[in-house]
């Protein structure tokens, strides 16, 4: 049996293409959800119509017992993790409380370091595994009013270059994805017009597609990148490149 992928933050618009990519290649799958039930399970009988084994896994990832309550679900080998789960947070930084930065660098590091520490040791003993963190164009160059994202997406590309290094002697491959403006729900707070000013500013002239980020997870994981790891591949239209 293929080891299997687990996705974590599966029912957003970018897990979705993702999992379709990897159901699609005949990957067996662990999707991950918080509340979305419903579009998980949708998303399960597309990836199950595909002839794949699929496994609906739930916990709050802004929790620190939501790991822990991860992996009571896993009952096989993950030979790849993709870390997805997040969620924007606009305002400025003075205006955030506690609670707002701890669940973020709960959701967006604490988590993902902790999943991967339980996950990498497997990995290793197979000599073999993916490690692939969706961040951000802002984890690259910070944002205005996007600051404790950008702070935890930053930390997170840090963690992709350092685990790289330490994990590439064992076989596992350490990578990231740096989205920039993606048509998907987390664009449905701007306006119109903010969408049209966005646009005007990305050289290609138009927003990303999911699938596009889909696509760039798949290269990742594939053989067609074999000497790639600890690398955060941009996809956003030549804008801040």
């Amino acid at each position: 049996m293929s080891e299997h992928v687990l996705i974590t933050g599966s029912s957003g618009a970018i897990g979705k293409e993702i999992a379709l990519k990897m159901a699609a290649s005949g990957r067996p799958l662990f999707l991950h959800y918080n509340a979305s039930k419903e579009k998980a399970e949708s998303l399960k009988r597309e990836c199950e119509g595909l002839g794949v084994e699929v496994n609906l896994v739930q916990s709050d990832l802004s929790k620190p017992e939501g790991v822990s309550e991860l992996l009571k679900g896993i009952h096989s080998p993950v030979g790849a993790v993709i870390h997805n789960s997040g969620k924007s947070s606009y305002g400025l930084f003075t205006d955030l409380d506690s609670k707002d930065i701890q669940d973020n660098i709960q959701l967006h590091l604490t988590s993902p370091l902790e999943l991967t520490k339980s996950l990498l040791p497997g990995m290793i003993q197979r000599r073999h595994g993916h490690i692939l963190v969706i961040s951000s164009i802002w984890g690259l160059t910070g944002a205005a009013c996007e600051v404790m994202y950008s702070t935890v997406k930053g930390g997170l590309n840090t963690f992709v270059k350092s685990l790289a290094k330490e994990a590439a002697p064992s076989g596992v491959y350490v990578n990231g994805i740096a989205p920039g403006a993606i048509e998907s729900p987390m664009m449905s707070a701007f306006s119109p017009e903010e969408k049209e000013a966005l646009r005007d500013e990305i050289p290609m002239s138009r927003l990303g597609s999911p699938r596009e980020v889909a696509d760039a997870a798949e290269f990742l994981l594939s053989s067609k990148s074999s000497y790639i790891s600890g690398q955060i591949l941009s996809v956003n239209g030549a804008w801040y490149c």
